[in-house]
């Protein structure tokens, strides 16, 4: 399913992976994550187990949407080029620059390769940053944990945005739809679950939430 679809596949990713440490606690919630997406119940899948921690559940998905979009990217890079999408867009109306708040303050409009890097970089040193996302059993979360993940998810969902405008052609012919399309879905009912990124924000992909959450409502 959607955790285990890339085992036999191109295990080709955009950048390292994050591997969440095995025998961690965080690693059990991660195969508990596992075990309920095999039901095919997502809505169920994304809820938070009993008596667990909302900001390690939060955490652990996190890092799991970066792997899977880390993977999914990975695949169309050949596709997604300084030529091919000069500037970073999903679709005619959206367009996004790119600033980080530390390296580059002023936003700066490039190509979509180039936004991809940088903000999959970014991502990459929060996941990494132990203060935010503490990987040790009874290391407490800092207070401002919540307002960073938002943050990661709101950049993550627009390289889903990129992808389904830019280059879905591209996902068909590698036959990648499907896990797109699961991939994403389970991003959105997690998303929405946890009230994680504002409304305004989906708007790139509305009509493709509308279509994949009327289902399951």
């Amino acid at each position: 399913y959607i955790f285990l679809f890339y085992g036999n596949r191109s295990s080709k990713t955009f950048k390292p992976k994050k591997n969440i440490p095995e025998g961690s606690h965080q690693y059990e919630l991660l195969k508990h994550a596992e075990a309920t997406l095999g039901s095919g119940n997502l809505r169920m899948a994304v809820m938070l187990p009993d008596g667990e921690d909302l900001n390690e559940w939060v955490a652990v998905n996190t890092v799991d949407f970066f792997n899977q979009i880390n993977m999914l990217y990975g695949t169309i890079t050949d596709f997604c080029t300084e030529e091919s999408c000069p500037v970073m867009s999903a679709g005619p109306k959206y367009e996004y620059h790119w600033a980080d708040g530390t390296n580059i303050k002023k936003p700066i409009k490039c190509s979509a390769p180039k936004y991809i890097d940088y903000l999959m970089t970014w991502v990459q040193d929060q996941l990494d940053d132990e203060t935010l996302f503490p990987s040790k059993i009874g290391v407490p979360f800092r207070r401002n944990f919540m307002s960073v993940a938002k943050t990661i998810l709101k950049r993550l969902f627009r390289v889903y945005a990129h992808i389904y405008h830019q280059h879905f052609d591209s996902v068909m012919q590698l036959q990648e739809e499907a896990h797109l399309n699961t991939s994403f879905k389970h991003f959105i009912f997690f998303v929405q679950e946890f009230n994680l990124i504002d409304r305004k924000e989906l708007v790139p992909l509305q009509e493709l939430i509308d279509k994949l959450t009327t289902k399951d409502r």
